[in-house]
């Protein structure tokens, strides 16, 4: 008997009535294979029950095609979280091998809608995936997130950031421990020098290592205006004057331990320092006049 409701007609698992083969699937017309836009038209709980009893990959491919557009949702709204080198596409991968297993899970009879089902299944696998891939210890991430939600909510409740010892009383734990914490949610990260830099206004793409400022290289601009400015306020002094700039201002030492260098008396130092300002800023002064006289030529 034929159900002119469904399509599907009831008969022996695993064997077809038309020749007596063995088959992965049924149904009332036995000379083609359904269509998906054929099961469109049939009940969603009647190709569950049918899919169920029969294991038809047919229906295994429909279902995946119709439950597909949740696996680009959850994957949608865990990749707003992620880094942007991290490619949705590879986070939909993941995320189909947890509606498959969703679907060959699935029971009917529980009375759940598979859509409610099914999200956690994909989540979990993309969230797995994810940690696999993480080199950090899933117990540091952790941790960090606590030293992090703890720092937000004292900040919130004061509006000044947190010291330290605020933290560590906030979480109840002692120096020792917070300490402990504290390395744990300073871990090094990872990241890669080629992703896309967003800083940029330009239509040009960028990447971060276009970007990079790379502290153990100096300036060249910088170094010649430091050179020039050095040797314009060295200009007309004796060799202890300049010395004693250079001692002071470039290599940061104190008037004793210059003093000691020149073996001079810190007080005498003091004094010579004072009377060389007094001199430079006789020079800025009439120099500015110059540049000022400069301009206005121009």
């Amino acid at each position: 008997m034929t159900s002119a409701k469904t399509g599907f007609k009831p008969m022996r698992p695993g064997t077809s009535k038309r020749n007596g083969r063995k088959s992965d699937h049924t149904c009332a017309n036995e000379n083609h294979t359904p269509h998906n836009g054929e099961f469109d038209a049939i009940p969603i709980r009647e190709v569950w029950e049918e899919y169920q009893r029969t294991n038809s990959n047919t229906l295994r491919n429909y279902l995946m095609e119709k439950f597909l557009p949740l696996v680009r949702y959850n994957a949608e709204r865990i990749h707003t979280r992620l880094p942007v080198e991290v490619d949705i596409e590879d986070l939909m991968s993941v995320g189909l091998f947890g509606l498959a297993g969703a679907i060959d899970a699935y029971d009917l009879e529980r009375g759940v809608k598979f859509e409610t089902y099914c999200a956690p299944r994909i989540r979990g696998a993309i969230l797995d995936e994810l940690r696999s891939m993480d080199w950090v210890p899933r117990l540091v991430r952790q941790r960090s997130a606590k030293v992090e939600r703890a720092r937000i909510a004292i900040e919130m409740e004061t509006g000044v950031s947190p010291t330290d010892t605020e933290i560590a009383d906030h979480l109840g734990v002692d120096e020792e421990e917070f300490k402990k914490l504290q390395r744990d949610s300073s871990a090094v990260g990872v990241v890669s020098l080629s992703r896309r830099w967003s800083g940029s206004d330009s239509n040009r793409e960028m990447r971060e290592i276009d970007v990079i400022r790379d502290n153990t290289q100096r300036d060249p601009l910088g170094e010649a205006q430091r050179r020039d400015i050095k040797n314009m306020i060295t200009k007309g002094l004796s060799r202890a004057e300049r010395l004693i700039v250079i001692l002071y201002y470039y290599e940061e030492m104190t008037m004793k331990e210059i003093g000691e260098t020149l073996d001079l008396s810190e007080s005498r130092v003091s004094q010579m320092h004072s009377s060389i300002l007094a001199r430079l800023k006789a020079q800025m002064q009439h120099k500015s006049g110059d540049f000022d006289d400069a301009e206005d030529d121009e």
